[in-house]
């Protein structure tokens, strides 16, 4: 496959992947009373940390992986029976829960049930990824985007949150089948070491500190934010970064499927330069067109909270551009020297959620989206200047290769 088609195939997985998880969210909310919406989405949001912590330990490491297919396909054997073996683990944990008689301890017990099915389907997408398959990630998806929409549909009015988890879980199945079909040519034979995960040294627990740390401080930040300015605020944050749901779309496809593409080309730093300069003009760009939304299109999106929201687009916008550069960096940073992206995260997130913070004691709320665009600005910087120093010998300075990349300047 191309690589304009595999990446065209990377970032539409990414949106079916996303589209799957708002269109829950959505049906459930549609079909539940309030109790039992809260219950599912408490579960749903234990589910996103162990997704994103599985993607992290497991899923970025693979699509690291180069060179010869024999050792390619091992690991992506290898990386299907850890996360079998380690989500039955959990799941195991949260359905001792099921002991107990609580509404709570049902539902969290009928997550851990349907874990070792959800979190192995999302594994097999970054094997299709690592094996220069990206295409069939999207045929999977889609028919896990087929099956929970009828699913949930089906379920009657005052499901408890129990039965909507393992419905939601469940539909899952004919996906995992057809991954697993799918991948099966590929691994036969393939011998499968699941102790490599656990060994020290493992890439793995670097990527999965900078998920914590990551997702620790942004929220860590929000919740002061809550905590010292009007709710307001904090919603007007919110929904402007809901308007830019589309650009995070891209920048988790560039994250988690963007290394393949990046080992493959002659000049990964260039190819990541040019990549975040077209994200930021992408970025720059529906930011302009949300700026020049009429109110009353902008209030049918957010409602009354459009006005507020309103108010902080340019800056949210300039962070998104400045975003682009950064998660470029960070995946020419990770393909050129993996170990090398973690002490970024460690600086750079704490700093952005400070200047959230004193831009908001500055000027208010338009101060706090700055605040994160310079957050934002300068771990992008940081990221940049790293992988320079990192690049392979005989490549071009990145100072050359910004003058010549086309758009850039954006």
């Amino acid at each position: 496959m191309r690589a304009r088609t595999a990446a065209l195939c990377s970032v539409l997985d990414q949106a079916v992947s996303a589209l799957t998880n708002i269109a829950v969210l959505v049906l459930v909310a549609r079909h539940s009373e309030a109790d039992t919406f809260a219950l599912f989405a408490t579960a749903y949001v234990v589910f996103s940390v162990l997704l994103g912590g599985f993607g992290a330990y497991v899923g970025q490491e693979l699509v690291l992986h180069r060179g010869e297919t024999g050792p390619l396909r091992q690991a992506c054997r290898s990386a299907v029976a850890f996360t079998v073996c380690a989500s039955t683990v959990l799941g195991a944990l949260l359905a001792g829960g099921a002991l107990l008689t609580t509404a709570d301890a049902a539902v969290f017990a009928a997550l851990g049930l349907v874990l070792p099915v959800t979190l192995t389907q999302d594994t097999l997408r970054y094997c299709f990824s690592v094996l220069r398959k990206p295409q069939l990630a999207l045929f999977t998806d889609l028919l896990r985007l087929a099956a929970v929409l009828p699913a949930l549909l089906l379920q009657p009015d005052g499901a408890s949150a129990a039965r909507t988890t393992l419905v939601w879980g469940l539909s899952a199945v004919p996906a995992l089948l057809l991954a697993l079909a799918l991948l099966r040519p590929h691994v036969k034979g393939e011998r499968t070491d699941v102790k490599r995960y656990l060994v020290r040294g493992h890439l793995g627990r670097r990527f999965l500190v900078e998920f914590g740390v990551g997702n620790a401080t942004s929220q860590l930040a929000v919740l002061a934010l809550g905590l010292f300015a009007t709710p307001l605020a904090v919603g007007a944050l919110r929904g402007a970064t809901t308007l830019f749901g589309p650009l995070n779309v891209a920048f988790n496809a560039a994250t988690g499927f963007g290394p393949p593409l990046l080992t493959r080309h002659p000049a990964p730093r260039r190819a990541a330069l040019l990549a975040g300069g077209a994200l930021a003009a992408v970025a720059a760009g529906w930011g302009a067109v949300l700026y020049a939304l009429p109110a009353s299109w902008g209030r049918q999106l957010l409602g009354d909270t459009w006005e507020s929201a309103a108010e902080v687009l340019p800056a949210t916008g300039a962070q998104y551009a400045a975003m682009a550069f950064g998660v470029s960096g960070l995946l020419a940073l990770r393909v050129l020297a993996p170990r090398a992206t973690l002490p970024v995260q460690l600086v750079f997130s704490p700093v952005s959620a400070a200047l959230l913070l004193a831009g908001y004691a500055w000027t208010g709320v338009v101060g706090a989206a700055w605040g994160l665009c310079l957050g934002s600005a300068l771990k992008g910087a940081a990221a940049w200047a790293q992988a320079a120093r990192t690049a392979p010998p005989g490549e071009e300075p990145v100072s050359a290769a910004v003058a010549t990349a086309p758009g850039a300047a954006s």
